[in-house]
């Protein structure tokens, strides 16, 4: 396109002089060189005559050999793409950004910038993710637990928050976060078995309840489930009854899972097992509990609990065990499991005698080993004895 102003006119020029700019380092032997002025570009549009029939520019060039008075230039280039297709280019190479964060596991920090019934918004670049609210870090919930999940996300909006891309579906739309997934990245390396952590009850469910770990920061990130077999040395029956939402416990981790991110937490290892040495440190031959709670009697005179028996033949078949017979049994104030259980000793063999308990219901009864093995080699032969017996 040429431009040019009638004689004793500058309209032309002017037009040209708003848009672009001279480039001094040029040589100006040769043809002189002009550059885009980008900032005038767009005020050019709203202010020009020419409005009615924009023209788009890319690169230019204006030749005035010749003449340093030339008043016209030819204007060169391609022109630009829309806005729309630089906006949908760059959502694309977005969703490509949310693809590497996915395979690659990479913690990406958001903005929050708002919330609804579900959860979060938060600002990935140019698009917008969900953060669904059972996908949060327990450490709201347990900074402020007397607020509802609504007036938590609330209060996070405009806050950055560490997430991993769970879901990155460009057909369908959908770009999911999870905090949960950032904190166990970042602190599931400082917990290992056996450490003991002061925790607060979550959500109690029929099989356990979910317990939030507190870390040396204050702060709740991980957390973990305490199996209802692990809440008391007591038959517990319903979880309810022993743990509520907001209860602050400390738990021992006696499982991690570090590839389907689970914590296995227990209550009652923190506390003695009343049968964990002997009969007589749960039943007492003072006469307290009763005349018949404690009874020292032949194994022929006492009835095996059932179970017993087949454990006993399968036992008699390991190496170095040649004799399994009931020396005592007794009877507890409370129910601590329905199901047989079998305890070994923390004492060692002494002359060939081991001690084993095993219970049921409110009876325990003592069951002596004559064995060679020692206390890791019994235990083994125990294991393998379960695993034969149905």
């Amino acid at each position: 396109m040429i431009f040019s102003g009638p004689s004793g006119s500058v309209t032309g020029l002017s037009i040209l002089s708003k848009l672009f700019c001279w480039d001094s380092s040029s040589n100006t032997n040769s043809s002189a060189s002009l550059l885009i002025n980008p900032s005038k570009i767009s005020s050019f549009y709203r202010r020009s005559p020419l409005r009615r029939s924009p023209f788009h520019i890319a690169t230019a060039r204006v030749s005035t050999e010749g003449s340093e008075q030339a008043t016209a230039g030819v204007v060169e280039g391609s022109p630009p793409p829309p806005f729309d297709a630089i906006r949908q280019a760059r959502r694309s190479a977005d969703w490509k950004a949310a693809r590497a964060h996915l395979e690659s596991g990479f913690i990406y920090e958001g903005r929050i910038e708002g919330f609804n019934g579900g959860g979060l918004l938060v600002r990935f670049y140019s698009l917008v993710g969900f953060l669904p609210f059972p996908q949060l870090s327990p450490s709201h919930s347990c900074k402020e637990p007397h607020k509802t999940i609504q007036e938590i996300a609330k209060g996070l909006i405009g806050s950055l928050i560490s997430v991993k891309v769970i879901l990155a579906d460009e057909e369908k739309r959908k770009l999911i976060f999870s905090e949960k997934e950032a904190a166990w990245w970042k602190f599931s390396k400082q917990i290992n078995i056996g450490d003991i952590f002061e925790a607060m009850v979550g959500s109690v469910e029929d099989y356990g309840a979910f317990v939030h770990l507190r870390f040396p920061d204050g702060l709740y990130h991980l957390t973990g489930l305490v199996h209802v077999s692990e809440v008391s040395w007591d038959l517990v029956q319903d979880v309810r009854d022993v743990l509520n939402e907001g209860d602050e416990v400390r738990v021992k981790i006696v499982k991690v899972d570090r590839v389907k991110s689970r914590i296995t937490l227990s209550i009652k290892q923190l506390e003695e097992d009343p049968l964990l040495e002997t009969l007589d440190k749960v039943i007492p031959q003072d006469g307290s509990t009763g005349p018949d709670s404690l009874r020292t009697s032949d194994s022929y005179d006492i009835e095996p609990l059932p179970g017993l028996e087949t454990i006993f033949e399968e036992l008699l078949q390991e190496e170095g065990i040649s004799d399994v017979r009931i020396s005592r049994q007794g009877f507890e104030k409370r129910v601590v499991s329905q199901d047989l259980q079998l305890w070994l000793s923390n004492a060692p063999a002494v002359d060939k005698q081991f001690t084993l308990l095993a219970r049921a219901g409110r009876q325990v009864q003592e069951i002596q080993l004559t064995t060679s093995l020692d206390q890791e080699g019994i235990k083994k032969a125990l294991q393998r004895v379960l695993e034969r017996v149905p």
